[in-house]
């Protein structure tokens, strides 16, 4: 005989009392609290009513939730699994959590902007997260869009974008050296149909803001794709004393720049890895590049106009529907241009291309993202979402200081990578692969925060037994009793056949000190 179907989800409990499934957890909220997350919270969001009470304790739970890995609100649950309560003081329950994140308003959103901005600066001074910069060497804020996957109606704001995908805009910013991992420096939630450069002049100058006080005196380069070339996101880089680098449509005025460039100004270069070309599904492995002098937005009045570069790569033309043999009058070419504010002379057109093209590396923090706080927008409510991506951004920053604290491959490691250690990476994923370099000394596995379930394991919080306690069969009846009934048996509850084990039952006890729902103030962190 043979089951004739499979589970669809299995249910996992961690209630042993005397373990803990996420210790790596404790090094990393002894971070936060020496960097001020707490008091800084405490400080500067003020939600109303009584689900606002502590804010500081249940931002710190819930950042603590998504460095362990949790990805909805339910999974905030594993902070009171086992004997964390023996490590951290009272965890705050799911629906206390998600009570308070449904009580953010736009302005409460802002406020906590406010302590992820502060927080990233004091946590810069405990673990400097670009390392030492070289003063001739660019910090590089990289500024794009992507979007969260959302399922049904009912998810305020959630719509259809760029991607032809139901989701909300989540707009980033990133800080990174040639040697540095990208963390993030500002973040924003749109609604999905937003055009990705809504709002992008007075995040990029904020982003800037927080840069310049976390790296002060650093040469700031800000990177952006083709959907923030205008005069905003450029025109706010360059008040605040950075440079650009922005890919260009090719309209009529690039196309007539790009004309202008001679034939013998071409300069070949060569990528350390082969590229695909998507149009046609052939792998490039080197192309052309040239410059011309460009000002861009012309269209606007004379004081408003930028000059600048206009760097443009191009890739042979290749005719898949061409006959064998069967050779062409003249090469054609694909043409990728984006316009630059950097001297030559500090970035020659090959330097300058290479550097642009590094930009993709924010794509990297979107798929790490994903595959932990981001994985689901966990409310229905956009409020608590927005909320929700701070919190995430937090932990990420967290996740990333306590790496570089680790040293070794987590200093450059994936969150998935420094929850779970590099034995339980994967390899063949962009969320997981490793951004380090081989032949690195490996970093101490006790700093792993523990293996991730999967998403067909969810986790459901339990009471916590402090010992198994079996019936017991006593020789008599106890005195008094009228009908006989054994000792430690209910009355009229059916006899144990003598061939069978007695039942074993679990019996239930309560922890002195109070509520549990304090918030996560640890004993030994606060």
């Amino acid at each position: 005989m043979q089951v004739s179907h499979n589970p669809s989800a299995v249910s996992v409990s961690f209630d042993e009392p005397n373990l803990v499934s996420t210790a790596g957890l404790l090094p990393a909220m002894v971070l936060a609290r020496d960097s001020g997350l707490h008091e800084l919270t405490d400080q500067w969001l003020s939600v109303p009513t009584d689900k606002g009470a502590h804010p500081g304790l249940k931002i710190a739970s819930l950042v603590a939730g998504m460095v362990a890995g949790a990805d909805s609100i339910d999974d905030m649950a594993l902070l009171r699994h086992g004997a964390m309560k023996k490590v951290f003081t009272a965890c705050y329950a799911p629906s206390t959590l998600g009570s308070f994140l449904r009580s953010f308003t736009f302005g409460h959103v802002r406020q906590l902007d406010a302590v992820a901005s502060r927080f990233l600066v004091s946590l810069n001074r405990k673990a400097p997260l670009l390392g030492d910069v070289a003063a001739d060497d660019y910090v590089y804020l990289d500024v794009d869009d992507t979007i969260i996957e959302v399922h049904g109606y009912q998810k305020q704001g959630s719509g259809y974008g760029y991607s032809g995908v139901r989701g909300l805009n989540a707009l980033l910013a990133t800080a990174s050296t040639k040697d540095a991992v990208p963390f993030i420096a500002a973040q924003r939630l749109r609604k999905g149909a937003a055009n990705s450069a809504r709002g992008a002049k007075k995040f990029v100058t904020e982003a800037l803001g927080t840069l310049t006080r976390c790296q002060p005196g650093s040469k700031v380069l800000c990177r952006f794709d083709s959907a923030y070339y205008g005069h905003g996101p450029v025109s706010a880089a360059l008040k605040a004393g950075a440079q650009v680098s922005v890919t260009v449509r090719m309209d009529p005025a690039v196309k007539r720049a790009i004309a202008t460039i001679p034939e013998d100004a071409w300069e070949t270069i060569h990528y350390t890895d082969a590229i695909l070309d998507e149009s046609t599904g052939v792998l490039v492995s080197s192309a052309e590049v040239a410059e011309t002098g460009f000002t861009a937005f012309t269209s606007r009045k004379k004081a408003e106009r930028v000059p600048g570069r206009l760097v443009v790569r191009r890739i042979p033309e290749l005719n898949p529907k061409k006959a064998a043999g069967q050779g062409t009058l003249f090469d054609s070419h694909r043409f990728h241009a984006f316009f630059t504010t950097v001297d030559h002379g500090v970035l020659d057109t090959v330097a300058a291309d290479k550097a642009h093209r590094q930009h993709a590396v924010i794509e990297q923090v979107n798929a790490d993202l994903k595959d932990s706080a981001l994985a689901h927008m966990p409310s229905g409510h956009f409020g608590a979402n927005s909320a929700w991506l701070v919190a995430a951004a937090i932990a990420y920053n967290l996740t990333r200081a306590t790496g570089i604290l680790a040293g070794g491959t987590f200093a450059k490691a994936s969150q998935g990578q420094e929850r779970n250690g590099p034995a339980h990476a994967h390899p063949g994923s962009g969320a997981h692969r490793a951004q380090c370099q081989e032949n690195q000394a490996p970093a101490s596995a006790g700093l792993a925060l523990g293996n991730r379930r999967g998403t067909a394991l969810h986790f459901r919080a339990r009471p916590t037994p402090n010992r198994l306690e079996p019936f017991t069969e006593p020789s008599a009846a106890q005195p008094g009793n009228h009908r006989g009934t054994p000792a430690g048996r209910e009355a009229g509850a059916l006899p144990v056949p003598k061939n069978e084990t007695a039942p074993v039952r679990r019996q239930q006890t309560t922890t002195g000190g109070g509520s549990v729902d304090q918030g996560l103030a640890s004993g030994l962190l606060r």
